[in-house]
């Protein structure tokens, strides 16, 4: 407008002079002037900002509220949403992309995953493959990046992330793997532990009771360790006790845990496992919708698959593993202990597997690796035994003698799985490790859990909506964080955005060959930068460690 003001002046000048030669010229001289002072000021203001760095034009939006979805442009500045509206203008915009066709929605929030090698794979490709912008990591294994403050300045990562204080890790520092309650001391080691953890950011304090040495802390040390981290403002989350015939009690526990520290209580990887327990999802979804139904602020994530993937300790009970490697050499060493531990694992075997050995099948096997992708059938025949539970009993002490293995384990049914998907109260996860593409047996769940709900759940049984699938991946998880904003899309939001084809989304992966991309991820974009486009991932790490949204005590 000033551009335009100053020209008309300039020619009025010129023109009022018209009756001189000499006036004429001396005004086409100011006009002159004042146009190349005009340009020289332009030039120092430097070019002009884009409108947009990101425009997303003729999308189909869902937006992750639940609401219907609508055809609309959306435009990101920055690290922000700054317009969703109809033919907004191109002019000026950085990076157009013509999405028509597509779905323009949140970013997928992964609500339970691995990520202890997260500094070597900073990109998290086979999580941002399948549309995934945030990832959770609860820390129920061994490993914790610590102190967790200097881990979050030196680590550069593509997705966001959220970490959590881990009492597996916290409990191994402090008593090792011993098989008993905490002295007072340790407890007052433990919370210390903890307090420092929340101080440095993290979301909340992380259980897995099923594995060693977590399982041998009862009621007491969590629920004293679960109010530590509820005076922060965080949450509890948990790999429960038991997820075969103790399965209630071990919910019950969680709730209990909930009720004693007063804190929000979230299931990891909801499942019931053994033949024996199939069906069992739905008394146990009715006591987690009594205790919200009581005021507790209770929720669950669920992955889509019927084999669960952890360590062959899970196949041991507890006593035996204590106190280490040795001790349990030295117990499987003596006739009476090891006839136990025998009986024992036969009737535990059903329970956490299936009802046969090939139900096992191994991912990573400490002394032997050409295993890898094989059952423990095969196992059995290749050493000339027969293929029973009581065989495969032995084996598998033989094996742990030798470092144990990573397996998958095929325990679960198909509508629990579907049932606790289904359910309003859950939310969706993969469970999923870091993978270099290529190299080791993961579970297909590392590659497909997201684009798997999308394409089985939603397109080809329309069991959910996808409007309401796209909502527990998205907001959900958000609001029951307390971060406000993220997990929608609207003016003003941090600009985590997944593009895909809802027709043509499929998960590849299989438990025979796991290292296949999903197809129909066409964009992702984290804070605002694109971090996977046309197939391939930018290199970019715009990647934010996420800081806890509900308020402390």
């Amino acid at each position: 407008m000033v551009w335009h003001t100053t020209l008309s002046r300039a020619r009025h000048t010129g023109t009022a002079w018209k009756a001189n030669g000499a006036a004429h010229y001396h005004g086409v001289a100011v006009n002159r002037t004042l146009l190349a002072l005009l340009i020289t000021a332009s030039a120092a203001c430097g070019p002009a900002a884009p409108a947009y760095d990101l425009l997303l034009t003729g999308g189909t939006v869902v937006d992750g509220t639940g609401a219907p979805r609508r055809v609309a442009d959306v435009a990101i500045r920055g690290d922000r949403i700054v317009a969703i509206g109809t033919s907004l203008s191109r002019r000026g915009a950085a990076r157009v992309e013509d999405v028509r066709g597509q779905i323009v929605a949140p970013g997928f929030w992964d609500n339970h995953a691995h990520l202890v090698t997260l500094a070597d794979h900073e990109l998290a490709e086979n999580f941002v493959r399948q549309g995934i912008t945030t990832v959770l990591a609860p820390l129920h294994s061994q490993d914790q990046p610590f102190p967790m403050d200097r881990y979050r300045a030196e680590v550069t990562i593509a997705p966001n992330v959220g970490l959590f204080a881990g009492h597996t890790w916290i409990r191994k520092r402090v008593m090792g793997l011993a098989n008993r309650a905490p002295t007072t001391a340790e407890l007052v080691w433990m919370r210390a532990l903890v307090d420092s953890a929340m101080t440095q950011g993290a979301l909340g304090l992380s259980t897995g009771l099923e594995y060693v040495p977590a399982t041998y802390a009862h009621l007491d040390e969590v629920a004293a360790l679960a109010t530590v981290a509820a005076s922060y403002g965080g949450i509890y989350v948990t790999h429960l006790r038991d997820e075969g015939p103790g399965v209630m009690d071990a919910l019950r526990e969680t709730l209990e845990v909930g009720r004693r520290a007063q804190i929000p209580v979230q299931v990891n990887h909801l499942k019931v496992t053994g033949a024996a327990q199939w069906g069992w999802s739905t008394q146990m979804l009715a006591l987690l919708d009594s205790a919200r139904t009581a005021g507790m602020e209770v929720a669950a994530d669920v992955y889509p698959y019927t084999a669960y993937s952890t360590y062959s300790d899970l196949m041991f009970p507890p006593w035996a593993l204590a106190d280490g490697p040795q001790a349990f050499a030295r117990r499987v060493a003596d006739p009476a202990t090891r006839a136990r531990l025998v009986r024992e694992m036969r009737v535990r075997f059903p329970q956490q597997a299936g009802a046969a050995p090939a139900s096992i099948q191994f991912r990573e096997v400490a002394s032997d690796s050409a295993l890898a992708g094989k059952t423990l059938a095969d196992f059995l025949v290749a050493a000339g035994q027969p293929n029973t539970v009581e065989a495969a009993v032995e084996a598998l002490i033989a094996l742990q003698l030798r470092g144990g293995f990573i397996g998958i384990f095929h325990g679960m049914d198909d509508a629990d799985v579907e049932r606790f998907l289904t359910h309003p109260g859950t939310m969706v996860e993969t469970d999923g490790d870091l993978v270099t593409f290529g190299r080791g047996f993961p579970h297909p769940r590392s590659y497909g859990s997201f684009p798997r709900v999308l394409a089985r759940h939603v397109r080809e049984r329309q069991l959910l909506t996808l409007e309401a699938a796209i909502q527990r991946m998205t907001s959900m998880p958000a609001q029951w964080l307390g971060i406000r904003d993220r997990g929608t899309l609207a003016v003003g939001q941090q600009a985590d955005i997944t593009v895909f084809n809802a027709g043509q989304i499929a998960d590849l992966a299989t438990y025979t060959a796991p290292h296949q991309w999903p197809e129909g991820i066409q964009l992702v974009a984290v804070n605002g930068t694109v971090v996977f486009s046309n197939g391939r991932m930018t290199g970019a790490r715009p990647g934010r460690f996420l800081a806890r949204g509900r308020q402390g005590r």
